[in-house]
């Protein structure tokens, strides 16, 4: 008999409801296993991993999953070309030494990149720093400043100046709310760069 499957967060539901069964994908900072766990067993998906810490390495070594201990700013380098369907980087960005280089290599290795982070444009984080003049702390961001592993928080707007400056297409874009739930942004502006918690973007690479 098949363990039961750990429940997922909402984002990562959203995140899996984007890949199709049977895709190839590789899952960067996949902590303990969660999100490839479920579309391994519920899709049918080759799904792979790369996790900098041991604790999460052995976590999803004890589940049978095929991952390996790394780091997304210096061995993402290693893959081929296109050599997944998709490339997953979930909560990790901002905890990245080079985001632009981490991204490019994703759409690099990946044919299509999902993409999700805390909003750092959002209305209570503004807030908080605004009255009080320190680091906020929400329940996306939930670090003191000098504990946090986020070494470049960064908008919504910032993450699709980014894109654009890589020359990646965003193919579906989506604002995540306080509780987890979703909607979609056709065209990112001010209202959501203000009111999202964190965001999911679907990418490719454009044409040249």
């Amino acid at each position: 008999m098949l363990a039961k499957l750990t429940p997922l967060r909402k984002d990562l539901l959203h995140i899996a409801a984007m890949v199709p069964g049977s895709a190839r994908l590789l899952d960067v900072g996949c902590g303990s296993g969660d999100l490839i766990e479920y579309l391994a067993r519920a899709k049918g998906c080759d799904a792979r991993g790369i996790e900098l810490s041991q604790a999460g390495v052995n976590a999803c070594v004890a589940k049978g999953l095929s991952v390996i201990q790394g780091d997304a700013d210096t061995d993402l380098s290693e893959y081929p070309d296109a050599s997944f369907d998709f490339a997953i980087l979930s909560q990790t960005i901002q905890a990245t030494r080079k985001p632009k280089d981490v991204l490019d290599q994703l759409l690099r290795i990946g044919k299509r990149v999902i993409v999700s982070f805390p909003n750092f444009g959002f209305w209570k984080v503004r807030l908080k720093l605004a009255l009080t003049g320190r680091m906020p702390r929400t329940g996306a961001l939930d670090y003191a400043w000098h504990e946090t592993p986020n070494i470049h928080l960064c908008t919504i707007a910032d993450f699709v100046g980014l894109t654009q400056e890589i020359g990646a297409r965003v193919e579906r874009s989506l604002a995540v709310n306080e509780a987890g739930d979703v909607r979609e942004l056709s065209t990112p502006g001010y209202w959501d760069n203000l009111t999202a918690e964190g965001a999911i973007f679907l990418l490719t690479r454009r044409a040249s």
